[in-house]
């Protein structure tokens, strides 16, 4: 009899199967391994769930499919925890690709040209990816290399900070083209924010009570005054 289909039409999912430890391994018997990975042969389960505890350790099987299956004595919590770290750190170093949009008609005027360049540079200095969108309507499809010149007069514009990665392909009434970020971008935008940062540090520093060049002392001059002014006995 067939297992009865969602309302959806999908399948019934299988749950994911689960790492057994100590109690839960209820196969006769295990291929042991020790706690720093050396072979200690064929067990009954309950001799080596017994090794385990005898180390203050877990029996964890690590190999289900294998006759018999495998089993290796670990702290199983720390096995977990070093397993979470891991999956963290891998995350942590993936890639993330944001892609971004701009939309641009054939006929665009010179500001709103302008306007959508200034938004596809600052896409690129973030280290973004751009899709650039040309949209064409009614007869406007019949010229479709007005919209190709308009996305390579674009690309050229911003080519200091920004490369094509997919070539202008018309796809229904769209043609797109793909831009990547170059090794400059965002280089510029990284040495402004530094000198601005060292500006205010040196203004900060002016203020913070440093010494400036000594200043005579007032009272010490009119003695002096006084002496030189005084008669010769």
């Amino acid at each position: 009899m067939r297992p009865r289909r969602r309302s959806g039409g999908e399948p019934p999912r299988r749950p994911e199967p689960q790492t057994r430890i100590n109690d839960a391994i209820r196969v006769p018997r295990v291929r042991l391994i020790g706690e720093n990975g050396e072979q200690l042969g064929i067990k009954s389960t309950d001799e080596a769930r017994e090794y385990a505890y005898g180390l203050n350790l877990d029996l964890v099987e690590v190999a289900a499919q294998a006759d018999p299956p495998v089993a290796r004595v670990m702290d199983y919590g720390k096995y977990r925890y070093e397993l979470e770290q891991k999956a963290k750190l891998a995350r942590k170093h993936q890639t993330q690709i944001n892609v971004k949009e701009i939309k641009l008609r054939p006929k665009i005027g010179i500001h709103d040209y302008e306007t959508k360049k200034g938004h596809v540079a600052r896409f690129l200095n973030q280290r973004a990816k751009v899709k650039v969108t040309i949209m064409f309507r009614g007869r406007e499809r019949e010229h479709p290399d007005r919209g190709r010149d308009l996305l390579m007069r674009l690309a050229d514009d911003v080519k200091e900070i920004g490369l094509i990665e997919t070539q202008p392909l018309l796809e229904g009434r769209n043609m797109t083209m793909v831009l990547g970020p170059t090794k400059n971008a965002g280089v510029k935008k990284d040495a402004e924010t530094e000198n601005t940062l060292r500006s205010e540090e040196e203004v900060q520093g002016d203020g913070l009570g440093e010494a400036g060049p000594p200043q005579p002392d007032v009272g010490q001059a009119h003695e002096q005054v006084a002496e030189a002014e005084a008669p010769v006995q």
